[in-house]
């Protein structure tokens, strides 16, 4: 019988070797490789009922609503089928009963109680690392609570400067840390060391690194890279609008988001029929601008800002389909992707706190699995997260743009327009006698008369990758005959050796 196994293994060698493509060694992540989903850790799963004093689920406002670091470690896998390699969590601290966003320190060593204890974030971070993901939080450097105990320190006076007003609720009020004194920078970096030590995390978001003297990120991002060379550090510019990124990313701040791309991203998808145009030309910007753009990241909401849903539905627009074109643009342009909670359940809310709701889960399982194939998308093509980017058309919203790297182009096309098109594309912008290869929806595009033409529908999409021209597969020809002939040798070895068992039939 072992024989006849040898027969059958045959033509799934001959198979094998005829379909399957040597995978390249994995090679170490940068921050420019990770697709990143962004969460409040009280807003988005509850994994521990002991944890839950002073929850009160009728005042979403203000109250704690029970979500938990056991309540994101059981939801890895949810993270992980959609394609996301790294998670990024709302602060961790202690905070006083109001500071279910973490934004109301009053114990920069220890965690919040509503959120577990440090063995339970440690807990986190290893699981997320056994299934190949990363775990930043976010380091609050800018302010603290009003019950933090400096604030009735004498000694600490110094420390402190007056509140200014906020736009976001939840900041307004708050104490700010005069981040001039060399002795709040030290404190702040060494508590940033101690909790590298302690959680073995993997980054740190920072938020309102415009606060902030540049030195000081200087200087703390230089202590954190020498402990780890390949901690991630994220900043948030408050009011990006205008704002010169470049010197945050000299200053050793890797992922800055880009925030005046963010708003025009906004504006290009969260309606039909609209010019994409302005999202290649500030690309262009960025690239004369930058030391590194691609190290920037590109968001489309935030816990700062409106849901993003909330102008899709404001423009009468279906948001998932809204969705579809709008994350399809995130994964395929150069910038890191950042995807806020409850983005795979088009969750809707107008400025904090309403746009903080917890987290339902009630998903719509094909806009999951459309999640999941982009995101694979990049993960699996180095060229979406490292390539150069060129813009080949854009017309009221049908856009198609060239992604290069180490001798491999992609061709992106998004028909974010209410009709089917289609766009020639010159073979002097790609190559001659080659062909356009579908790797989302698995269309074929082959050069004719000089030109590739690329059809898409109504609110469609597809990534191409440039190839040659698909010739005949002898392999796969020559295995069909021998499959066939295979199989009779093993059906005629089958009866031929049930005669011998019963040798009266």
């Amino acid at each position: 019988m072992k024989k006849n196994l040898v027969f059958l293994l045959i033509p799934f060698l001959l198979f094998s070797s005829a379909f399957s493509a040597g995978a390249d060694k994995k090679e170490g992540r940068t921050w420019e490789d990770e697709i990143i989903y962004s969460l409040m850790i009280d807003r988005f799963n509850n994994g521990d009922n002991q944890n839950d004093e002073g929850v009160d689920l009728t005042d979403p406002s203000h109250a704690f609503q029970g979500g938990d670091f056991r309540g994101i470690e059981r939801k890895l896998d949810y993270l992980k089928d959609m394609g996301f390699t790294t998670i990024m969590l709302s602060p961790v601290f202690q905070n006083d009963e109001m500071g279910y966003h973490g934004e109301r320190v009053i114990d920069f060593y220890q965690t919040d109680p509503h959120f577990g204890t440090i063995e339970d974030l440690q807990s986190l971070v290893e699981e997320a690392h056994s299934k190949d993901m990363k775990v930043m939080f976010e380091f609050v450097t800018t302010h603290i609570g009003p019950k933090h105990p400096w604030t009735s320190d004498p000694s600490k006076e110094h420390w402190l400067k007056e509140a200014e007003d906020q736009e976001i609720e939840w900041l307004e009020g708050l104490p700010l840390l005069d981040l001039e004194n060399e002795e709040v920078q030290d404190y702040l970096i060494e508590a940033a060391l101690w909790w590298m030590d302690e959680t073995n995390v993997d980054g740190f978001s920072l938020s309102g690194i415009e606060q902030a003297p540049l030195e000081f990120w200087e200087k703390f991002s230089a202590a954190v890279k020498e402990k780890n060379s390949s901690f991630y550090l994220s900043g948030t510019v408050m009011d990006g609008k205008n704002a010169d990124l470049s010197k945050y990313q000299e200053a050793g701040i890797d992922g800055v988001v880009d925030t005046p791309l963010s708003m025009e991203a906004r504006d290009a998808y969260s309606n039909i029929d609209v010019s994409a145009g302005a999202l290649l030309d500030r690309w262009e910007k960025n690239v004369d601008l930058y030391p590194n753009p691609q190290s920037l990241a590109l968001q489309f909401d935030s816990k700062y800002s409106v849901r993003y849903t909330k102008d899709m539905v404001e423009n009468n627009q279906y948001p998932i389909a809204r969705w579809k074109s709008a994350l399809f643009y995130l994964y395929t342009q150069p910038e890191v992707p950042i995807v806020f909670y409850g983005t795979e359940i088009a969750l809707n809310g107008d400025m904090p706190p309403d746009n903080v709701p917890l987290m339902n889960f009630r998903t719509d399982e094909e806009f999951l699995e459309f999640i999941g194939k982009v995101g694979t998308l990049r993960q699996e093509e180095k060229t979406l997260r490292h390539g150069s980017m060129e813009l080949l058309h854009e017309k009221d919203g049908m856009l198609v743009f060239k992604r290069e790297y180490e001798g491999d182009t992609i061709v992106v096309a998004i028909n974010n327009t209410t009709q089917d098109q289609t766009v020639s594309v010159p073979v002097s912008k790609l190559e001659e006698g080659k062909e356009l290869r579908g790797m989302f929806a698995s269309d074929l595009v082959k050069s004719s008369n000089g030109e590739y033409n690329i059809v898409v529908d109504r609110e469609m999409m597809e990534v191409y990758k440039l190839a040659d021209q698909t010739g005949f597969n002898l392999p796969f020809i020559f295995s069909i005959p021998l499959v066939f002939v295979v199989f009779g040798i093993f059906m005629y070895l089958a009866w031929k050796r049930g005669k011998k068992r019963n040798p009266y039939e």
